[in-house]
């Protein structure tokens, strides 16, 4: 019995010593931690501290970047006539600074050596990234005057390339939809006042808002002019797509031009493109189709990606600058298929015959408008191609803009100049994909399959 009492004890205490122990080291460790916790958060704190007086150091001392506009005033504008590197020094007030461009180098060169100067009297060909308006390429040629630019050159009549405004208001304010059916008698490519009344007869054409705009039949647009949108309406839209506007740029642009008058005939003549008055530069001509790909969204373009100092300072940086809201998400989306019908059936057509089997274009979702008018003096013939291409399975998409001044003989077209160039910017952007995607897989310590040729 005193055995069994004595050994009750033992255990008793044994078990105190262990249950207290553990509860000892608890609290010291709790106590420890503590002590870290509170050393950490005043480290941070102090850290915060010290990072906010460095910020607000940076802040006191830092310049303010300069505006597009200074850009202007700091650059020489020849400097941009055909670039061919994307990158070039200049020296200003006695200071030397470094110019970072957006331009796509084997692009433009592209674009230049296939360039028909032998029976061309200015050339213009702007190439865009639509959501962010960086101008991929830029290439021009004017026989008569070298230094000019012509892809900021406003000389340039609109021609049909203004159906596309005219669509996106006829879409909007009266409700149009592609299939619409529209009438029209007479010639397709005339535009008499006797064609803008609203008659049926045997002679009477019918034919959808999206076959008129793809084969461009200038009495239905000229009826949607003079019968539906009328002055008010028309000139809004111009608006709202950057005619009669500054749209800032890091190079001197010429706003587009367009005037109308208080009567109908004319506002047929504007809405169908059927004058010669109505003025567009080929970089506003990209715009207009970025626009239409970027659900309505007007951006202001920007060649310059930024101006280092010789510290290698940015004192100026390109920027998404969003101007206005040309159309609805909706219209534009309208507005592109019938882009795409002047591709597959239209105006555009003969130019991009077979793009369906071409191993490039096939990948694409292509669209655009072309457009043509004399001059005056019946010497010189404008000729517009307007369109953008984007991937079926993919994000990458660009908007071009060509204008071709064809002197006594017509050389190559601007609708070619539309084909040949898209398929040579995608060609390289798949090309290189294709080797990112495989050095990508070679990273990541995959054998690549072998291919029986």
């Amino acid at each position: 019995m005193l055995k069994r009492n004595a050994a009750q004890k033992r255990i008793f205490k044994n078990a105190l010593k262990y249950i207290i122990l553990p509860v000892i080291l608890l609290f010291a460790v709790y106590e420890l931690i503590q002590g870290i916790g509170g050393l950490a958060a005043d480290q941070m704190e102090a850290a915060k501290t010290v990072l906010s007086e460095d910020k607000a150091d940076t802040s006191d001392h830092s310049e303010p970047l300069i505006s597009k506009r200074e850009v202007q005033s700091l650059l020489d504008n020849n400097v941009f006539i055909n670039l061919q590197a994307n990158h070039f020094d200049f020296i200003h007030d006695g200071q030397n600074f470094q110019v970072d461009t957006s331009i796509d180098i084997p692009l433009q060169q592209f674009i230049l050596k296939k360039m028909d100067r032998a029976n061309s009297r200015r050339i213009g060909v702007v190439v865009l990234e639509p959501l962010t308006g960086k101008v991929l390429a830029m290439a021009g040629f004017d026989k008569t005057n070298p230094s000019n630019n012509p892809c900021l050159d406003n000389r340039f009549p609109a021609a049909s390339i203004f159906k596309i405004i005219t669509a996106a208001a006829a879409i909007e304010k009266c409700g149009f939809d592609p299939n619409t059916t529209l009438k029209f008698n007479g010639g397709k490519y005339t535009l008499y006042k006797s064609q803008l009344r609203e008659r049926t007869n045997k002679y009477t054409a019918r034919i959808t808002l999206q076959d008129s705009f793809a084969q461009s039949v200038n009495p239905v647009f000229g009826k949607i002019g003079s019968l539906y949108l009328k002055k008010s309406a028309l000139q809004t839209y111009a608006s709202a797509f950057g005619f009669n506007q500054d749209i800032d740029f890091e190079l001197p642009l010429s706003p587009s031009f367009i005037k109308l008058t208080d009567e109908p005939y004319h506002w047929a003549e504007i809405a169908s493109g059927f004058n010669r008055e109505t003025l567009l530069s080929p970089m506003h001509g990209a715009l207009i189709s970025s626009a239409i790909l970027n659900s309505g969204k007007l951006v202001e373009p920007t060649v310059v990606d930024q101006v280092t100092d010789a510290n290698g300072q940015a004192i100026y940086q390109s920027r998404l600058t969003p101007i206005q809201q040309a159309c609805k998400k909706n219209t534009s989306i309208a507005v592109k298929k019938l882009m795409n019908a002047s591709i597959r059936s239209g105006t555009c057509r003969k130019a991009f015959r077979g793009y369906r089997k071409d191993p490039v274009l096939s990948r694409l979702n292509i669209g655009g408008k072309s457009g043509s008018i004399y001059n005056r003096s019946h010497d010189t013939r404008f000729d517009w191609f307007v369109g953008f291409a984007e991937e079926k399975e993919g994000y990458e998409k660009i908007a071009v803009s060509v204008v071709i001044a064809h002197g006594k003989y017509i050389g190559k077209r601007a609708t070619r100049y539309g084909r040949i160039l898209i398929k040579q910017y995608f060609g390289n952007y798949f090309a290189n994909k294709k080797r990112t995607i495989k050095k990508d897989f070679l990273i990541a310590g995959h054998k690549l399959p072998i291919v029986n040729q």
